[in-house]
């Protein structure tokens, strides 16, 4: 029998995978959470900025910000091409955006390893070391 294709993944699984992690909390707000380790965010939902438009010059709003370990971290990122992007906005930054509506593009494999990559970056190393090895 032919296997399915996995599911496109949606914002539930990005919240799923950022609070699976250890002393994950999640600073809520209705449609903008982020999600930060001993009260450094890691991942957060962005509203609509001038800095990522639309082709009709609408603001997008469902932009996800999520660290990244360093700068080559996040040109590797960029280098795999869609759905990551940056704007100008985050130069000098250490940040990948994603849509929320691209995720689809993602595999959860993928989505995971750059989510806890973000968690690490932020973390105490004693406790990366308790739950990475």
């Amino acid at each position: 029998m032919p296997q399915r294709p996995p599911r496109p993944l949606t914002r539930d699984d990005v919240d799923a995978l950022a609070l699976a992690l250890p002393e994950v909390t999640r600073e809520d707000s209705p449609d903008h959470p982020a999600y930060a380790v001993r009260g450094k965010k890691f991942l957060m939902w962005r509203g609509p900025r001038r800095d990522a438009l639309e082709p009709t010059g609408e603001p997008m709003a469902d932009v996800i910000a999520i660290v990244v370990p360093g700068p080559d971290d996040k040109e590797a990122i960029l280098q795999s091409g869609p759905p990551w992007f940056t704007t100008p906005h985050f130069d000098g930054y250490q940040y990948v955006l994603v849509r929320e509506r691209d995720l689809g593009m993602l595999d959860e494999v993928e989505l995971a390893e750059v989510i806890t990559d973000a968690w690490a970056s932020r973390a105490p190393k004693r406790l990366v070391r308790e739950h990475l090895g």
